[in-house]
């Protein structure tokens, strides 16, 4: 019997060894954006969860700040942000009594142009002179306060004088913090460098810090926490496909829309698992670009055996966003060592210039490599550039296959046609 893994828009079939024993294989189709996303944005904002309106908890002279996400996420705020505005003035907040901040956290700054490409020619000229880009370097970040787990909660300074904050985002399923959207916004979205990279590199190895969890997640709870003490109150979040539509949205309290809707993404995106398997090959699909082919390969770690398999399928010709990740990995230190040195924020020079998610990748990389033997099946990457990252290379799927077969004859085996955007749930 033949299976396939999706590859650039079409499908590589391939049969198993003899020996070994399919567990899991089932795909995920895409799952069609709504008709008219903007009517879909309005109900969501007409009903919501956990919290009376937007129009109820503004009042007349108060100052608010619209949070919106930045160029990584497709999050639709050129059309969310007038309809929230529209909402405000209704209340008495007039234009001029709003600011908008994209909070990028340690992402890459966005130009001025870029902004106005992201929140719309509409909201861009409602909002000209007070629509800014976070630094998380900036002198006027303002302490707020600790979590009740130590991190010290330092935040861009309108916020942490803002009457009333609204945010805008998306809701996805995330490898740390169990579902993006909700208070990330504020936690990692506008807080300074020192309190995202104390948060992260703190919680980014704890066990119970994974995709598909929330309660019990310290990485999701230090967010919540770091969203309530800057009193963060409305948040819109999205769901949204590989075609950037949007599928659903969800508006209210930050923490109860937040669950609702990381309880709709779970029905999307689940795959159930009997037991972790010996071998798992999962295609990058349909996150194939750059650092988001990624999350292909951190998503099978959680559901493969320690000493097991891992085949990762993803083209990387646009490799260039993972070339510094890729130097790093040829280092000689351990993951543990890697992560003890981001601790003391100790961060090599060549990846000071990117954000702190993209250095917790490294340990995470260095991870897999210790506990499994990966083989990644790319045209983008050279033979060396692949053995660097500790992987062996493979140039064509049936090559990797065969290779594994010879060093696990008998395997129970997990295939994830799409596994950029799956959530595998195990029993064990």
């Amino acid at each position: 019997m033949n299976h396939y893994v999706n590859y650039e828009g079409t499908k590589i079939y391939f049969p198993l060894p003899r020996g070994w024993n399919l567990i899991s294989g089932q795909d995920k189709p895409p799952v069609s954006g709504v008709t008219d996303p903007l009517q879909e944005i309005r109900r969501a904002l007409e009903h919501p969860i956990g919290s009376p309106k937007i129009e109820e908890l503004a009042r007349p002279g108060m100052d608010a700040v619209l949070l919106f996400d930045d160029l990584q996420r497709p999050t639709p705020a050129h059309l969310a942000l007038p309809e929230i505005m529209d909402l405000l003035n209704r209340a008495g907040i007039p234009d001029e009594r709003m600011s908008g901040i994209c909070a990028r956290g340690t992402h890459p700054d966005p130009t001025v142009e870029q902004l106005k490409g992201k929140v719309g020619k509409e909201a861009f000229s409602r909002l000209e002179g007070r629509i800014f880009s976070h630094d998380p370097h900036a002198s006027d970040n303002v302490i707020i306060g600790r979590t009740h787990r130590g991190t010290v909660v330092e935040v861009n300074e309108r916020v942490a004088f803002a009457d009333l904050i609204i945010g805008i985002g998306e809701c996805m399923p995330h490898p740390v913090a169990g579902y993006g959207g909700g208070s990330k916004l504020v936690m990692p979205g506008v807080c300074s460098y020192r309190s995202i990279a104390d948060h992260h590199f703190t919680w980014m190895r704890h066990r119970n810090c994974r995709v598909n969890l929330l309660d019990g997640n310290p990485f999701y709870e230090d967010t919540v926490d770091a969203g309530r003490l800057a009193r963060f109150t409305f948040k819109l979040d999205l769901i949204i496909n590989e075609k950037e539509e949007v599928i659903r949205a969800f508006a209210g309290d930050p923490i109860a829309e937040h669950r609702e809707a990381s309880r709709y993404a779970a029905s999307l995106y689940v795959i159930p698992l009997p037991k972790l398997a010996d071998v798992t090959i999962t295609s990058a699909f349909p996150l194939e670009v750059g650092v988001q082919a990624t999350r292909a390969l951190v998503t099978a770690g959680f559901c493969t055996r320690s000493g097991g398999a891992i085949i990762w399928i993803a083209p990387q010709k646009e490799a260039g966003p993972i070339m510094p990740l890729i130097k790093e990995m040829g280092s000689s230190q351990s993951a543990g060592d890697f992560h003890r040195q981001l601790i003391e924020q100790d961060i090599p020079g060549h990846l000071k210039a990117f954000g702190i998610s993209y250095i917790m990748q490294v340990v995470y990389f260095k991870e897999l490599a210790e506990k499994f033997d990966v083989f990644h099946v790319t045209e983008g990457l050279s033979r060396e550039q692949v053995n660097m990252m500790k992987y062996s290379y493979s140039p064509t799927l049936q090559e990797a296959i065969d290779q594994v077969s010879e060093k696990i004859p008998r395997a129970d085996v997990a295939i994830y046609p799409s596994g950029g955007t799956i959530i595998p749930v195990t029993k064990t």
